[in-house]
């Protein structure tokens, strides 16, 4: 588990922004059983991926017409229940963090996994997620 001070500023960087913490198993399947569209953030302290996963995220939700109803965050290594129920509902992907899916109706839609957020940027980043608002939202 990641301590504290290492994990609060890159989960404020999504909460101070709208973005729900999911903290339990409860509150992931409550929220992914909901109707309409949920954006789930693994957060990650991974300088490379998630350093550009974050700051591409806000910049979809900020700069996207059509957006998702819910914008949820859990951070990997430390929201140790919410993560693990996350990835139940990613099969059959492998854990992966920072990682971003869309979900509309309990179902995933679009899943950025790390491997696909390494090496790019946060307005690549940006532009797969408003493809993928425009699509689905």
């Amino acid at each position: 588990m990641y301590p504290a001070e290492l994990v609060m500023p890159r989960k404020a960087e999504l909460t101070d922004n709208g973005f729900e913490e999911l903290l339990t198993s409860g509150s992931v399947d409550d929220t992914l059983k909901k109707e309409g569209t949920t954006l789930v953030v693994i957060n990650s302290v991974c300088g490379c991926s998630a350093a550009t996963a974050r700051p591409g995220v806000l910049m979809a939700v900020a700069h996207s017409e059509k957006k998702p109803d819910r914008l949820t965050t859990a951070f990997a290594g430390f929201d140790l229940e919410a993560v693990q129920q996350i990835r139940t509902h990613l099969m059959p992907y492998p854990p992966s963090s920072p990682s971003i899916a869309l979900f509309k109706d309990g179902q995933l839609v679009h899943f950025i996994e790390r491997h696909m957020i390494e090496g790019r940027s946060a307005q690549m980043i940006a532009a797969n997620l408003a493809d993928a608002f425009e699509q689905y939202c």
